[in-house]
Order: C-alpha cells, then sequence, then structure tokens
C-alpha cells in the first residue's frame, strides 16, 4: 500500500502496545500519525490539527470511545474507524448511529486494518471533492441546505446532522425527484460496492426523515417506494 500525500492519523487506545504497532505500520504507509490514550487528550488535539482519520477505541478511561465520538461530531465529519474488543452488534449500531464510519474487532490483522484505513481516507477524499464544484444552498419550502458551510435549517433554525445524514440529504436534493434505490444511495455516499445490507441504510435514512419532518411541519421530504427505494420530493405538503 503506498499512499503519495503526507495524511495526520490520529490513534486513541489506552492499549500502548497495540498503538505502538499502529503506528510503525502507518509511518511506514506515509502517514503522520499522532496517538492519545484517552478521550479528553484526543479532543484537545482534534483542536490544534486537522486529521484525514481517527482511529478510535470503545473501551478507555475517563470518556469511552461513543462519549469522545459524540464530541467530535459535534463539530467535524473526519472519518472515524472504531476499535472494538467485543462482537456485539449493539455497540456497532450505536457506534454507526453516533456517526462512526466503520468498525473494525479485535483482535486484527494489519493488512485488514490498512485496507480500512485507505478506504475511509479515499472515500472521504473523493465525497470532498465530488463535490467541491457542485457547493451551493437548495432551498425546498422551509427547508435550507448549505452545502458552503455544511449546514441544514428547517424553519430558520439549523438542525444538527451526523455526517453520513448530511451527505445523504445532500444526495437528495442534488436528484429531486428521481426515484433511487438503496443500492445506487449506498454507492454514491458509501462510495463502496452495494452488499445488499439494507440496515445501515435504512437507519440513516429513518433518522434523517425524523429530524427534517418533525411532528408538526407540514411538508414532506423523503418518500419511500416501496419495492424501489426513495423519492425526495422536495416538500410536498403533506
Amino acid at each position: 500500500m503506498v499512499n503519495s500525500g503526507k495524511l495526520n492519523i490520529l490513534l486513541v487506545d489506552d492499549d500502548e502496545d497495540l498503538c505502538g504497532l499502529l503506528k510503525d505500520y502507518l509511518i511506514k504507509q506515509s502517514y503522520n500519525v499522532d496517538v492519545k490514550n484517552n478521550g479528553i487528550d484526543a479532543l484537545l488535539s482534534i483542536v490544534k490539527k486537522e486529521y484525514a482519520l481517527i482511529v478510535l477505541d470503545i473501551m478507555m478511561p475517563l470518556i469511552d470511545g461513543f462519549e469522545t465520538l459524540v464530541k467530535i461530531r459535534e463539530n467535524s465529519s473526519v472519518p472515524v474507524l472504531m476499535l472494538t474488543a467485543k462482537t456485539d452488534t449493539d455497540d456497532k449500531v450505536k457506534g454507526f448511529n453516533l456517526g462512526a464510519d466503520d468498525y473494525l474487532t479485535k483482535p486484527f490483522e494489519l493488512e485488514e486494518f490498512g485496507a480500512r484505513v485507505m478506504s475511509l481516507i479515499r472515500r472521504s477524499t473523493k465525497f470532498n471533492q465530488g463535490n467541491e464544484s457542485k457547493n451551493r444552498i437548495y432551498f425546498f419550502n422551509n427547508l435550507q441546505i448549505d452545502d458552503l458551510r455544511k449546514k441544514v435549517f428547517l424553519d430558520n433554525e439549523e438542525i444538527k446532522l451526523n455526517p453520513k445524514e448530511y451527505q445523504v440529504l445532500l444526495y437528495f436534493c442534488q436528484n429531486p425527484s428521481r426515484v433511487l434505490t438503496k443500492k445506487q444511495i449506498y454507492e454514491a455516499v458509501w462510495s463502496a460496492s452495494y452488499e445488499y445490507d439494507d440496515s445501515n441504510i435504512m437507519s440513516v435514512i429513518s433518522r434523517l426523515q425524523s429530524k427534517i419532518e418533525p411532528d408538526g411541519n407540514k411538508y414532506k421530504f423523503i418518500e419511500t417506494i416501496k419495492g424501489m427505494g426513495y423519492r425526495f420530493v422536495s416538500g410536498e405538503k403533506k
């Protein structure tokens, strides 16, 4: 694996031996690597430096990986690869719902770790570069998507979306009135081959709908087309 740029990666894990092993591996792949052994130090580091990827363990002292992830997502869409010693599906679902981009269960092979790192960085770079020329402000009745500032407003009040929710909404906005299959959405937003696991897509869209179509809102934006996918209806009245 060869990386032409000196991108910054932050490793956050209280296992110093593992951190040393992963750091040595990433340095050989031409990354700059910082290591922090708890979430508080990691959050302080994120304020001072821009990272292309954060590798974040769940079980840590002071604040755990989930709480650290919540704090990260308040201000950053940096890709986050979570590490866990558990195989519990609930933990993975919780992490994805909080904004994690990928999961890796310990123990793992360095080659798999390296592949996940490269994939996440490539996806993030591709998405950001691919939309650079399309940055604009979208208006759909009482919904406003400001892609210049990566902010969403409903009735002039800002709505907090995690990175995947925002990227799905932006993809809908760029394809209004089209029926989009789960495969199309997954490959466009996750930049990976669709493997017919709909749970992640459906979870993101369900949360997105609850945020932009709250109780009392008179407009509907995302329509479910049974057996086909979803359609962004540009704010039809309910």
